[in-house]
C-alpha cells in the first residue's frame, strides 16, 4: 500500500523511552471518488517507531460496493518492508521484481523494497467485505540497498485455553516463522481471545512493543486499551498479559529491537537525507514519464512492470524546506 497523502509529512524516525502510551489513530482517506478510509497509529509526532515498524495502517470492515475496496495503484519504495495482513477479503499484489500473490486471511505477504522497487495492490473481485491492516518496517542500513525480494506464508495456528495465535514473523509461543525479514529481530503476530479470557506471553525484554485493538474488549497490562488504538510498551518486559472483556478480542501484536538508526519517510520512501529521498523521488518521475530525468537518463530502480496495467502514481511535490534527520 502507498501513503496517499496529498502533502506527506516529512517523519524523522527515532525510538524514544517512556510508556505505555495509547496512541490513536487518524482518518486518511486512500484517495479517488470513493476514497477508502484508513486509520493511522504510525508514524505520529508522540511515536514514529517501534522496533523497526514505521508505518500501520488499520482499515475494514468495509463493504467494497461503498468503498470502492484497494485500488492502489503501482507506486515505488526503497528502504522498508511492506507487511499485508487480512482479517477479511483478499488483495492481488504484483510487483517490479516478477512476484504475484494474493493474501488472504491467515496469510502474511511480505515485500521487501530494498534498493527500490514498485508495485501495485487491489482487492480481488470476489471481495465483497475487506478488514485488514498495511505496515511497513525500516530496513537498516546493511540491508537497505539490498535487491528487493517477496515472501509469502501461512502460519500454522497456536491454540491454547481461550486462545490462538498466528505468528506471521518472528517468534512466540513456540512458534517461528521461516520469513526471512533482512532486519534486527522483530515480531508480528495475530491475537484472538474469547470473553473472558486471559493469555500471557513471555517475549523479548530486548523488544518495544505494540498492541492494536482491532475488535472487542481488552485490557493489556491490567490498563484499557480503545477500539484501533495502538498501545506501545517500551523495553524491558519479559511477559505481556492481555485479558478480554466481555467481548472476545482480536489484536495484532507486533514489537522488535530499538531500530538505532536516525531515518527520514516521506511518502513511499525511507532514507537518510532530504538529498537521498529527493533522488529516489526523481528517478521514479523520470521512470514514469512524469518528469524529465535530472541527467537526462532514467535509472531503471523501479522497474521495468509490465504493460497493460493501471497508470502508476506520481509523486507529490517535496516539501519547501529540507527534509532532515533530527535526533
Amino acid at each position: 500500500m502507498t501513503n496517499l497523502d496529498a502533502r506527506p509529512e516529512e517523519v524523522v524516525c527515532t525510538e524514544g523511552g517512556g510508556g505505555p502510551q495509547l496512541l490513536p489513530p487518524r482518518d486518511v482517506p486512500l484517495g479517488g471518488p470513493r476514497a477508502m478510509t484508513v486509520r493511522r497509529t504510525l508514524p505520529q509526532r508522540r511515536r514514529s517507531l517501534i522496533g523497526s515498524w514505521c508505518f500501520l495502517d488499520h482499515y475494514g470492515p468495509d463493504p467494497v460496493s461503498a468503498s470502492g475496496g484497494m485500488r492502489v495503484a503501482r507506486h515505488p519504495h526503497t528502504g522498508l518492508a511492506t507487511v499485508s495482513l487480512l482479517f477479511t477479503g483478499a488483495i492481488a499484489h504484483q510487483d517490479s521484481a516478477g512476484y504475484r500473490a494474493i493474501v488472504r486471511p491467515g496469510e502474511v505477504n511480505l515485500m521487501v523494497a530494498g534498493r527500490g522497487i514498485s508495485h501495485q495492490e487491489f482487492s480481488t473481485p470476489d471481495t465483497g467485505l475487506l478488514h485488514g491492516v498495511q505496515l511497513w518496517y525500516a530496513l537498516p542500513d546493511r540491508t537497505r540497498h539490498t535487491a528487493p525480494t517477496f515472501e509469502h506464508y501461512a502460519p500454522e495456528p497456536v491454540p491454547g485455553p481461550g486462545s490462538l495465535l498466528r505468528v506471521y514473523l518472528g517468534a512466540l509461543a513456540g512458534s517461528v516463522s521461516p520469513v526471512r525479514t533482512h532486519t534486527p529481530p522483530l515480531l508480528a503476530a495475530e491475537i484472538a481471545l474469547d470473553a473472558g479470557a486471559r493469555l500471557e506471553l513471555a517475549v523479548d525484554p530486548a523488544f518495544e512493543h505494540g498492541v492494536l485493538l482491532d475488535a472487542g474488549d481488552l485490557a493489556l497490562e491490567g490498563d484499557p486499551v480503545p477500539a484501533d488504538h495502538l498501545a506501545y510498551l517500551p523495553p524491558g518486559r519479559a511477559r505481556l498479559v492481555l485479558e478480554a472483556g466481555p467481548r472476545p478480542v482480536r489484536a495484532l501484536l507486533i514489537g522488535g529491537e530499538p531500530l538505532g538508526e536516525r531515518i527520514v519517510m516521506w511518502w513511499n520512501f525511507v532514507g537518510r537525507s532530504h538529498a537521498e529521498v529527493a533522488a529516489y523521488r526523481a528517478t521514479w518521475q523520470a521512470e514514469i514519464g512524469a518528469e524529465p530525468a535530472p541527467d537526462g537518463e532514467a535509472d531503471p530502480r523501479f522497474g521495468p512492470y509490465p504493460e497493460g496495467q493501471p497508470a502508476p502514481l506520481p509523486a507529490p511535490a517535496l516539501p519547501t524546506v529540507p527534509l532532515r534527520p533530527r535526533g
